[in-house]
């Protein structure tokens, strides 16, 4: 991704380069893009509101970076939010994003996650 400002004949304008498959683009979009352009009109809450649900089953992620996962949360008959991925992860898998009603967010250091476990999501809205 790249952030800037370009400046040309006395007027500028914001540049958001964003990458080339469609599910990182729509990611990048919602967790950035979207998120400056909200505050640039003056929002005061622009970050996406995160939740905590438990995964209904195991996630596989690697250590050492943030990832985004698409997700289908839901309340089990307890009244308790969960959360499963939508299958394949790929950046090109559109599928995966138009069947999401949520993303997975997985922390910079967190490892696999197992059956059960809590994980931070960030519920669609006004986009999808």
């Amino acid at each position: 991704m790249a952030f800037g400002k370009i400046n040309s004949n006395g007027k500028s304008a914001y540049l958001f380069g964003l990458p080339g498959n469609p599910v990182a683009v729509m990611v990048s979009f919602y967790f950035f893009v979207k998120q400056a352009l909200l505050q640039m009109q003056g929002a005061e809450h622009a970050r996406p509101l995160m939740l905590k649900a438990s995964s209904k089953h195991a996630i596989k992620k690697r250590a050492g970076r943030t990832e985004y996962q698409r997700g289908i949360a839901e309340m089990n008959s307890e009244g308790e939010l969960e959360v499963s991925i939508t299958g394949s992860q790929g950046s090109g898998i559109l599928r995966s994003m138009s069947e999401a009603n949520c993303m997975i967010v997985l922390d910079h250091d967190q490892e696999q996650v197992t059956a059960g476990d809590k994980v931070a999501i960030v519920l669609f809205e006004g986009l999808i």
